[in-house]
């Protein structure tokens, strides 16, 4: 038999950020050549600067270049790439790309095209869990079906139904239905978010678990058919079924049932002769462990895999490489060896107080905690795009046992420092201190009943309100001459002023006010501040906004404001009765997908008027009230910023005239 070479002498990464970053790393670690990709978007891309080469693939859009199969296998050919490594998204678990690698010549690290075909399908996937003797969740998998038969399947199997794409994975296209109201809003929407993230809208029905946990294997098979586990991970801790906090191994399972479901993993990935490294899904009942149910097969890296490379020393995407070079694995079930306990965040650019929306602009400031395993595809200067998914980096803690892997990872964060772009690491760090977590008994639904957490949800104490208004004070000096200076000065003293924060979607005024003035602001402002400290913010060129961070306030942003810019706000308290104008803004920078009114259309409260995509993310905003529409300022395929108008209403009590 030939001896396989140790490895490849070039390997093109077909993805982008954090992912094809940390592919790069262990490339650099095996002395392999790594070869980048990128959009427009991305040509001055951190994966873009690490990669020892790097091809252009097509302008922004994903559909125009990440998902172009034809245009992967160009850049690898004329770079000379032996070799493919998809990362996780995008090609990952595309079969096209697969099989055009093998006629053109290059390997593809990953299993087969025919495993990807049945295991990236969900229904071919149960089906075969099934002959293989692993129990399944509950549904209707029939293939494609139609729009009239998944709202007979959704009916059939009644509320809460989880209707989900067949293909892809991460939670695109998921949609909870949970009335026969929302049966078809829920298809409409599901599919063309799946078109978009996985060119595929062929959609499944299932049973949807209330309060479940999420828990995975890692599997690793060589082509000699030897296939192990490396344990399993717990990904309970989601939104929106969104994977946010990872951790191995998990806190629910006894030694009996990780041993039962772990075989479980092994069975299937031997049934259909897998090949590298993936992932079994199981949905597990948190009051009954041993009832659990395959939920679907991952055929690539998993995000979360760094907490399985730190309980185990294994690295995956060594692995990965190593099988794919036509290497037998070096070890057997029984030399695996596993200890302590890792948890792993991920950050996002998202607004939590904008209900977790996405967000962009340029990065001013990034700031990284010592001691802990950053994978990151940014940097200081950077650029976030709304076009692409919008986590910016995981970090990873390790300590021997969990509640020290837990605290290592929230102190982590609260060290950590983005400045520029809105994040949700403030609520991550809350989240690893949330009593349910600490304890091991959350569940897929907890993180959507904690959306705001008191500690979290608090505006700017005195301190960091101060340090606010110091920076506005330092950038209003000019350059020293008294003449030049745009302090407010007066005779009577420097002019206060006022900065205007948005937390947990309240707006907040913080003062500035002279001793004698102090009354009369404790009156009209929410909270006083006389400048003390100063820690180290960041202020933009112009003056108009700020950042300050501290590890026990986390991260606040401010801006200058007078009363006529402080943002008006329907009350949507009581019976909803409202009337006057009122605007929908875009809630992110992103494209406009759907506009579903008109001018002068008549809406009822809760009418859907605009919807808006981002970073694979669809957002519908509705009517808050009845009312009639002024004026709709968008069309489809429209860039949008944040706060953006969309769309103008007159609410109030539509008459027989059609006038409020």
């Amino acid at each position: 038999m030939t001896q396989p070479k140790p490895y490849f002498e070039s390997v093109l990464v077909a993805n982008r950020g954090e992912i094809a970053v940390r592919i790069m790393r262990t490339l650099a670690a095996l002395g392999i050549r790594s070869v980048a990709v990128y959009s427009d978007a991305d040509a001055d891309s951190l994966h873009v600067a690490v990669a020892d080469e790097a091809v252009r693939i097509g302008p922004t859009p994903a559909m125009d270049s990440y998902l172009r199969v034809d245009r992967i296998i160009a850049a690898a050919l004329d770079s000379g790439a032996q070799a493919i490594h998809p990362g996780y998204g995008f090609l990952s678990e595309n079969a096209a790309l697969a099989q055009a690698c093998i006629d053109n010549g290059i390997v593809f690290i990953g299993p087969p095209a025919s495993v990807i075909d049945s295991m990236g399908d969900k229904i071919r996937a149960k089906e075969i869990a099934i002959q293989a003797g692993v129990p399944v969740v509950p549904g209707d998998h029939r293939p494609a079906m139609s729009d009239a038969q998944l709202r007979s399947a959704i009916t059939t199997i009644g509320f809460p139904a989880l209707l989900k794409p067949s293909a892809g994975g991460g939670g695109k296209g998921m949609r909870i239905v949970r009335a026969k109201t929302e049966i078809d809003d829920a298809i409409t929407s599901a599919r063309r978010e799946a078109r978009g993230s996985f060119g595929d809208d062929t959609m499944l029905v299932e049973r949807f678990v209330d309060r479940p946990r999420h828990i995975e294997v890692q599997i690793l098979a060589d082509k000699f058919t030897n296939v192990v586990h490396l344990g399993e991970r717990e990904c309970s801790l989601q939104r929106r079924h969104q994977k946010v906090i990872e951790e191995s191994p998990s806190p629910l399972l006894d030694e009996g049932t990780r041993e039962l479901m772990c075989k479980a993993a092994v069975a299937l990935a031997a049934a259909v002769d897998y090949v590298g490294v993936g992932t079994v899904e199981f949905v597990v009942p948190g009051n009954n462990p041993a009832d659990f149910a395959f939920l679907e097969m991952n055929t690539r890296l998993q995000v979360e895999h760094p907490v399985t490379e730190a309980v185990t020393g294994i690295d995956l995407v060594a692995e990965q490489i190593r099988i794919a070079a036509g290497h037998a694995l070096g070890y057997t079930q029984q030399e695996v060896v596993f200890s302590g306990a890792a948890v792993e965040a991920r950050v996002y650019a998202e607004d939590p107080t904008r209900d977790f929306l996405p967000t962009g602009g340029q990065i001013e400031v990034w700031e990284t905690p010592t001691g802990l395993r950053i994978d990151s595809g940014v940097r200081s200067g950077d650029e976030v795009s709304s076009h692409y998914d919008p986590m910016l980096a995981k970090v990873i803690s390790w300590a021997p046992q969990r509640s020290a892997a837990l605290a290592l990872l929230a102190a982590g964060l609260d060290e950590m420092i983005i400045f520029g772009v809105v994040t949700n690491i403030d609520y991550l760090r809350q989240i690893l201190r949330d009593e349910s977590v600490v304890a091991g008994t959350m569940d897929t639904d907890l993180l959507g009943r904690t959306t705001a957490l008191d500690a979290w949800s608090q505006g700017p104490s005195g301190a960091a309100a101060a340090a606010m208004v110091n920076a506005f004070r330092s950038s209003l000096d000019g350059d020293g001459d008294s003449w030049t200076q745009r302090d407010g000065w007066r005779v009577w003293g420097r002019q206060p002023f006022t900065l205007d924060f948005t937390r947990n979607g309240q707006s907040i005024e913080v003062c500035e006010a002279a001793p004698k003035d102090v009354q009369r602001a404790i009156t009209e402002h929410d909270v006083l501040v006389i400048p003390d400290v100063t820690p180290a913010p960041w202020l933009d060129p112009a003056g108009a906004s700020v950042w300050v961070h501290s590890p026990t306030e986390g991260t606040h942003h401010g801006r200058l404001s007078t009363p006529t810019e402080r943002h008006l706000r329907v009350d949507t308290a009581g019976d909803r009765s409202q009337a006057g104008d009122w605007s929908a803004r875009a809630p992110m920078p992103g494209t406009i997908v759907s506009v579903l009114v008109g001018d002068g259309d008549e809406v009822d409260t809760g009418a859907p008027l605009v919807a808006v995509e981002a970073m694979k993310m669809e957002h519908m905003i509705k009517a808050p009230a009845a009312g009639r529409v002024k004026v709709v300022n968008v069309e489809v395929g429209e860039q949008v910023q944040l706060d953006q108008e969309l769309v103008e209403l007159v609410l109030g009590t539509v008459n027989d005239e059609g006038n409020p």
